[in-house]
């Protein structure tokens, strides 16, 4: 796309970002659009008949037929699933099982991943395309996006009689989805897979290997991927060629996730590894993409259009929208796969549209994210 015309690029991505902007002015009506697509889904499984999901008509109903649930008390269901039960828990073969890097109570979670929800993470995009269409800045896609993530495929696991093949998520997504992207990914996720999925520094020392013998002739214009990551990444190249990705490469924006105060505590390491690129956070999880940067503003912006969003709050719960500045609750999800899912992050309410995950929902998390505010002299400034 390095010849890209201007004015039919501005078009292309204004068709692109016009349902997100939509649904931003009113997110009353994305969310009722969104919730009765998801419904007629939820009614194509055991999971959804169970609940009544095909009469529902209203919030009310669905919180009166649907429980918030965990992961813990869905295990059972996705179990059923990856024994080949299809039709307990989804309305369409899965593509892939994307584990989490954390953990539930020691164990990591086992999320499948849909033809339905791979197109909906396609959103982590919009952070990338916003900025183009801010900017002008169309040269980015004559570049290359470094591509510095997880494998999608690290291991298998026996459930019953099959043998299910698991990997991380950010790496099936950019193996079902980077073609869709009108920037290519380097290295491409094959090849990142073909160096196995071990999680040793060795392991992530060949991965970034790769990634440099890839990526050090080429323009890359795009970093995106998971923060810490990316800071291993730099600090890799510096320790074996005494070089930092700015000293290659001219990076226009880096789009990361995985980790709170991306805008804050990491900022100042990421501009000094990788230049004055512009920073863009992405907020997702092994469950979906909920939100991303829309501006300078130094938050993530709900995608209203895609997801069901609801919050636990002190006074009960509410829809994500209906939260006031410097209000906290725990969110909770619905997706084309889990319906009214407490995912265990906590959020925090910003000026609206603006909101941040400030970390997972334990009693010491605000008390964490008033001190890095503190030190970081932001004072809970966007």
């Amino acid at each position: 796309m390095s010849n890209i015309d201007p004015q039919a690029g501005a078009q292309m991505l204004r068709s692109q970002l016009q349902p997100w902007h939509q649904a931003i002015e009113n997110p009353a009506v994305a969310q009722d659009e969104v919730l009765h697509r998801i419904l007629k889904d939820f009614s194509r499984t055991d999971y959804g008949a169970q609940h009544g999901a095909s009469q529902i008509e209203t919030l009310a109903d669905y919180r009166r037929a649907f429980p918030v649930i965990t992961y813990e008390t869905v295990k059972p269901v996705i179990e059923r699933v990856m024994a080949g039960e299809i039709r307990a828990l989804l309305c369409e073969e899965p593509v892939g099982w994307a584990i989490t890097r954390g953990t539930t109570k020691g164990e990591s979670k086992f999320i499948p991943m849909t033809p339905t929800d791979l197109r909906l993470r396609i959103s982590a995009g919009r952070a990338m395309m916003e900025f183009v269409a801010s900017t002008g800045r169309f040269d980015l896609f004559a570049g290359a996006n470094l591509n510095l993530n997880f494998p999608s495929v690290v291991g298998t696991v026996k459930v019953g009689e099959r043998e299910v093949t698991y990997g991380y998520s950010s790496g099936i997504y950019t193996k079902y989805v980077s073609t869709f992207t009108p920037i290519r990914s380097v290295p491409s996720q094959d090849e990142i897979d073909a160096l196995g999925g071990g999680k040793s520094i060795k392991d992530w020392d060949r991965r970034f290997e790769l990634a440099y013998q890839k990526c050090k002739e080429l323009n890359v214009t795009l970093v995106g991927g998971v923060c810490p990551t990316a800071i291993r990444f730099a600090r890799y190249m510096r320790k074996v060629y005494k070089l930092y990705p700015k000293d290659l490469w001219t990076t226009q924006i880096m789009t990361l996730g995985s980790v709170p105060g991306i805008n804050t505590r990491y900022q100042a390491s990421l501009n000094a590894l990788y230049g004055p690129a512009a920073i863009r956070e992405i907020y997702g999880a092994t469950e979906g993409m909920f939100g991303q940067q829309m501006d300078k503003q130094r938050a993530w912006v709900p995608n209203y259009d895609l997801f069901f969003f609801e919050v636990h709050t002190p006074s009960g719960i509410k829809m994500l929208h209906e939260m006031r500045p410097g209000e906290m609750g725990g969110l909770v999800v619905s997706t084309p796969i889990l319906p009214r899912y407490r995912i265990g992050d906590l959020i925090l309410a910003l000026q609206a549209p603006y909101f941040r995950c400030i970390g997972r929902e334990e009693w010491w998390t605000p008390l964490r994210y008033a001190w890095d505010e503190f030190s970081t002299f932001n004072f809970g400034r966007l």
